[in-house]
């Protein structure tokens, strides 16, 4: 009789808890997706998120945060007074940043270089005209290239070993610029978006459908005005960070040959091989930013080695087969994640 009676006391407060649980999950279902854009770091952001509130104005703020620390086109910028010499203290984005970049620098043994913006610039991929530049001139600024050049000290300034170092984070800002909305989305507890800029994307949960987070990679074109979207493949992204490097639609024609954007910072010359894009799956956006850029300057042997270090990253290369067509090799722990034909 107790039992009865305790749990006949017990029944209106599992039915509260059942119509809680299923007030909530409605709630959830037709709360709205949101979305919003605009123009920052020469690109331009998407963002797609379920949430009862329009974020759009913390998106944009947090964007101009990245912007005013990281972009060497600002001219009151932390990265900007750090290529002057001046002395400033940097803010905790590019110290975040200038950790994951030394970080993967180490891992990759070079391949990744903040440092190597002279050295585009100097191949036209800047602000220069496009010419081949003399063996000398690659010397010279090769002097001044190198990430072990440039250091981070413990009062938050940057030391430098030669003053002509220039840092630039542009081949991580956009994925770093992707994982900051991220977390003002978060901090707002949105279970459910996708952050997109310049192609460097996060996602969590699902979509408008309820279904995971669908993303193509584009298949390589020479195509420098970025005409061609067709596909190579899709992949399922759900609770991921993903990033894309190509060489194939930034490059010119130089004497008869195709120069790549991609510039080895040890030899100073634009990379030789086949690889043609390479996209890296992750935690964190800056982290895949940084490693997709990584492999296109190693190359897909050497590329390989490192994903057999780090399991935690995965990846989708396209490279050139002998016959000039398109191939395809990835991560085995990629493949329940892309999406059949």
């Amino acid at each position: 009789m107790d039992k009865r009676k305790k749990l006949i006391w017990q029944l209106p407060f599992l039915l509260l808890l059942i119509v809680g649980t299923v007030l909530i999950i409605y709630q959830q279902q037709n709360m709205p997706y949101r979305k919003c854009e605009g123009p920052i770091f020469g690109t331009i952001y998407h963002v797609t998120y379920q949430s009862d509130k329009d974020l759009q104005g913390e998106i944009e703020e947090a964007l101009k945060r990245v912007d005013a620390s990281l972009s060497p086109f600002n001219p009151n910028s932390v990265i900007t007074k750090v290529n002057n010499n001046e002395d400033v203290v940097v803010d905790k984005l590019f110290a975040d940043v200038f950790r994951i970049a030394l970080q993967v620098s180490k891992e990759t043994d070079g391949a990744f270089d903040i440092t190597v913006a002279p050295l585009v610039n100097l191949w036209g991929f800047g602000f220069k005209e496009e010419e081949k530049p003399s063996s000398q001139a690659i010397d010279s600024i090769r002097q001044f290239v190198g990430y072990q050049k440039v250091k981070l000290g413990g009062d938050d300034r940057v030391r430098k070993e030669d003053k002509r170092v220039q840092l630039d984070c542009s081949a991580v800002a956009k994925g770093y610029g992707s994982d900051v909305v991220a977390a003002v989305l978060r901090m707002h507890d949105v279970n459910n978006y996708m952050v997109e800029i310049g192609g460097e994307i996060v996602t969590k949960g699902v979509n408008e459908n309820r279904l995971p987070w669908r993303i193509g990679v584009n298949k390589p074109s020479d195509d420098p005005m970025q005409q061609s979207q067709e596909l190579q493949t899709i992949l399922n992204v759900t609770d991921k960070a993903m990033a894309t490097s190509g060489n194939y639609r930034n490059f010119y024609y130089l004497d008869g040959k195709k120069v790549a954007h991609t510039i080895d910072p040890k030899s100073g010359r634009p990379v030789q091989h086949s690889l043609l894009s390479a996209t890296v799956l992750t935690a964190n956006c800056a982290t895949a930013d940084a490693y997709a850029t990584s492999f296109m300057v190693m190359g897909m042997e050497k590329a390989k080695k490192v994903l057999e270090r780090h399991p935690e990253l995965m990846a989708y290369f396209i490279y050139g087969g002998e016959n000039g067509d398109y191939q395809v090799w990835y991560s085995p722990s990629l493949r329940d994640k892309i999406v059949d034909d």
